[in-house]
């Protein structure tokens, strides 16, 4: 925020978004997509050069956290800079309360998707 209360938005470019990879540690985000429905969240991830035994998901609180080995390691040029990547490692926070004891995943070439419950809260009290 500036000094005459306007906000200034920074947009980055995809091609910049890259660099959020932890470079140092071997470790890529892979790519994801959240879609909500009325009952349930479908969470997915893009996951390339993976084995379904080599695949960890976690929950904290409503944070979900996945974390891949890749077969081999995967090698790439970012700012004239060679990189070895050994992982893939992402967290995402959801925006409601879940059912982490029903949800299920399903792993299928390349692509992990997780099927999130949301977490009833109340129930409806039939009026006689």
């Amino acid at each position: 925020m500036r000094d005459d209360n306007t906000i200034e938005l920074r947009i980055t470019p995809p091609i910049i978004s890259s660099l959020f990879d932890d470079v140092e540690h071997g470790v890529l985000s892979p790519l994801s997509c959240l879609r909500e429905f009325d009952h349930h969240w479908i969470l997915e991830f893009d996951l390339p050069l993976v084995s379904k035994k080599d695949i960890k998901v976690t929950f904290d609180g409503n944070s979900i956290n996945v974390e891949a080995k890749l077969k081999e390691k995967y090698s790439e040029e970012k700012l004239g800079k060679f990189t070895k990547f050994e992982y893939f490692k992402k967290s995402i926070t959801l925006p409601g309360k879940i059912d982490s004891k029903k949800t299920i995943a399903k792993f299928q070439n390349g692509r992990l998707v997780i099927k999130i419950p949301k977490k009833v809260m109340g129930h409806h009290i039939k009026i006689e």
